[in-house]
């Protein structure tokens, strides 16, 4: 798969990394999740990318963005895609989020419908509750842990995410996801992302009820689900009493389940179901 054109936007006061994989239609701008970066749309590029122009973000704090000591919330990041689109020339967009990506997809087609033509959401989204939100933060500790570690060496980085059950099988893309995030320091390598800052995510992440945005979404919504846990059988993102809520609510939805899928290889790893639903559903008469 080609390599993206990799290039600096402006945010809501602060500089956003942006990967873009240039193509033939309408622009697909990827949001990644809580602790990700742009890298993570790899596979989805190249499955998407003869047909459409992906542009995926570093979020402020992660990727090579910015890392300002305050500021990480829904809302900020809404401020700050609003500004990027403004920067890259992109009155209107199809924005692709995964996890926390999802619920900033839909701050940012609540705020401003006028620049959304329509929204895929991948695994996120939803209004858990304090319970299932409680396994799920269960669920994504591993990923977590890395976050504030030296490690004396990138292969002592990666070794125990080679051994993940949620990341399994293993891939070139996620070593190339993993090597972008990483920076060398004194004694070693560690990861970009701050853990204090992803604290402060977190904790704001907990004040939000994105139920809100639902009945404002004036634009078509597809939600692709996760039907499997990432350590357990029940640390999912959407269970189906939480989709069914959302297709309730939000007035043009509707879901697709990706079987045998977890919350990371829903995107991580090759999936022609969750290929051809993207595409049918950004382009129907295709």
């Amino acid at each position: 798969m080609a390599e993206p054109i990799m290039r600096k936007a402006r945010g809501d006061g602060v500089e956003l990394q942006v990967a873009i994989w240039e193509g033939p239609g309408k622009t697909l701008l990827c949001i990644h999740g809580l602790t990700a970066n742009c890298r993570c749309w790899d596979l989805i590029a190249g499955a998407m990318g003869e047909k459409y122009r992906i542009v995926a973000m570093d979020l402020r704090g992660r990727g090579l963005s910015g890392r300002p000591g305050t500021g990480y919330s829904i809302d900020q990041h809404r401020r700050d895609i609003n500004c990027l689109m403004d920067d890259l020339g992109l009155e209107n967009v199809i924005p692709v989020g995964h996890s926390l990506g999802a619920s900033i997809a839909m701050a940012l087609g609540a705020c401003h419908p006028e620049r959304v033509d329509r929204m895929v959401l991948l695994d996120g989204g939803g209004k858990l509750s304090k319970e299932q939100m409680t396994l799920v933060f269960a669920g994504i500790k591993p990923a977590l842990d890395r976050l504030g570690k030296l490690f004396p060496s990138f292969e002592a980085y990666i070794e125990l995410l080679k051994k993940a059950p949620f990341l399994q099988p293993w891939s070139p893309s996620l070593e190339t996801y993993f090597r972008y995030e990483v920076e060398a320091v004194d004694g070693g390598v560690r990861s970009r992302v701050h853990p204090e800052h992803i604290m402060e995510e977190s904790l704001n992440m907990k004040e939000v009820d994105v139920a809100q945005f639902y009945p404002q979404l004036t634009c078509p919504v597809l939600i692709l689900r996760a039907t499997d846990g990432m350590l357990a059988a029940d640390d999912i993102l959407l269970p189906r009493e939480v989709v069914g809520r959302m297709i309730r609510t939000i007035p043009d939805a509707r879901c697709v389940d990706i079987d045998g899928t977890n919350h990371y290889s829903i995107i991580f790893q090759p999936n022609a179901g969750r290929d051809r639903a993207m595409l049918d559903f950004i382009n129907p008469f295709s």
